[in-house]
């Protein structure tokens, strides 16, 4: 690997400011390692060398001069397709959707442009964002780095592919109820959901918020002074945050931490995930935290009640569109949303209410521990080409039971590397903190992977 692309956004930064490397030369060192990998992995929709080189020279002419735009100006960056880019078609993953230019920068592209951030492609998801897959009815077929033949998971497929194949040092994706952390798990990404409203978003609905993907801890929180700014247009938006993102220093001596092995519902645990994770569990309790093992905060009513919310939402924004339209989306995701047709007002609305049940059970369990840790994921992989873990539409959200809770109590939670399995691939632990504790998430984050020294090496591009 070109060793430019080892360097994290703080090194980048210090960098730039001395002069000796300048947006251009980083940007090349990246268009290089896309040109080597990208036709592996299939990350990246409406990638735009060309547009990126003119951003990365403007970049470099405001360092010379001493006036720059941001914390983030010069640093490659990429956006999820479901989050708009003016003048852009948002397909929302899927070949039924007409593709229509933006009309306006979502909120996220909106404050990365203002920082000057150089923004070169979007990356894939699934139709409508509804897998946490890298198969889609409209992009390529996203594959996980780390092994071409595995799933990168979803529904953020291309930002956890790009992350991995060292894209760049910043990926943002989206999440409702798992799809920044759930890939970042499988592709040994960080990946945050903050508290909702944190970073706002446009549209925003229940459980949708979105999160930083990046190879470390630091990056993500560098990126978050930048991406937590306020922005009318969502209504859950947060008042500008009066603490410093970079602020890592925490003694976990006399927390109570809870650790959840059983997610009370969907896919069972792999014993190489569950010793991951009781593992790392002993690197905190080493460091002074109390470990406190604690029961799932989720059961087989919320999760049906869920499922059934979202396929009638979701056959709600589908069913009046042309036959012929809704005969290009993604079969799997048909078939599930076709579901909705048989749900009454009333059930739709009982199905909602779950969410509630979800946030008390959250709420709950927070008055008894400062934090949570987790698997992030149950399984250790699954093939490419599955539309999910289970690849049966008939039991989409088996694989959620560690990640959605927390959307839905609006609770911070991330999910870093805790080790790797037999076969190669990474294992993600879930740290959730209770809710606007985004900065606690990030600090026992940092310390777990000060602990373990993060990843060293990351996936290479296959050689011809």
């Amino acid at each position: 690997m070109n060793d430019l692309l080892k360097l994290t956004i703080r090194e980048i930064l210090f960098l730039y400011a001395a002069k000796k490397l300048s947006p251009s030369e980083y940007w090349l060192a990246v268009e290089e390692r896309i040109a080597a990998f990208e036709p592996h992995v299939r990350a990246l929709y409406l990638y735009d060398p060309e547009g990126a080189r003119a951003q990365a020279a403007a970049s470099t002419e405001r360092w010379m001069k001493g006036a720059t735009l941001g914390t983030l100006d010069g640093i490659p960056v990429t956006l999820k397709e479901l989050i708009a880019t003016k003048g852009d078609p948002v397909p929302l993953g899927t070949a039924a959707v007409e593709l229509l230019p933006a009309a306006e920068d979502a909120p996220i592209a909106a404050r990365l442009r203002e920082d000057g951030a150089v923004i070169f492609a979007k990356t894939t998801c699934p139709d409508y964002g509804m897998l946490s897959s890298g198969l889609s009815s409209f992009h390529h077929l996203s594959r996980n780095p780390w092994d071409l033949t595995q799933n990168p998971g979803g529904s953020s497929a291309g930002a956890s592919a790009a992350g991995a194949a060292s894209f760049g040092p910043l990926h943002i994706g989206t999440d409702i109820g798992g799809s920044v952390r759930l890939p970042a798990g499988w592709t040994g990404l960080f990946g945050f959901k903050p508290s909702h409203g944190r970073i706002p978003v446009d549209p925003y609905y229940v459980g949708r918020c979105a999160g930083p993907m990046t190879r470390t801890v630091e990056d993500t929180a560098i990126s978050m002074a930048t991406l937590s700014r306020p922005d009318w247009r969502d209504g859950t938006s947060l008042p500008p945050n009066d603490f410093n993102w970079l602020d890592f220093d925490i003694d976990v001596k006399g927390m109570k931490i809870g650790l959840m092995l059983d997610a009370g519902i969907g896919l069972p645990v792999d014993d190489e995930v569950r010793d991951a994770v009781v593992a790392a569990a002993k690197r905190f309790e080493a460091a002074g935290a109390e470990i406190i093992p604690v029961g799932p905060v989720l059961n087989r009513v919320m999760l049906d009640g869920l499922d059934n919310f979202w396929r009638s939402r979701f056959w709600g924004d589908i069913e009046k569109m042309p036959e012929e339209r809704r005969a290009l989306i993604l079969p799997y995701i048909y078939q599930w949303a076709e579901g909705g047709t048989y749900i009454s007002g009333v059930e739709a609305v009982r199905g909602f209410n779950q969410t509630i049940e979800m946030r008390k059970a959250c709420g709950r369990l927070f008055s008894t521990v400062d934090a949570v840790i987790s698997p992030t994921n149950p399984i250790v992989s699954y093939p490419a080409e599955w539309a999910s873990p289970t690849n049966d539409p008939a039991k989409p959200f088996e694989h959620i039971g560690f990640t959605v809770p927390w959307n839905m109590s609006e609770q911070p939670a991330s999910s870093i590397n805790c080790g790797f399995s037999r076969s190669g691939m990474p294992i993600g632990l879930q740290i959730v903190g209770p809710r606007f504790g985004d900065l606690l998430v990030l600090k026992l984050s940092r310390g777990f992977e000060e602990w373990t020294g993060g990843i060293a090496i990351w996936p290479e591009p296959p050689v011809a």
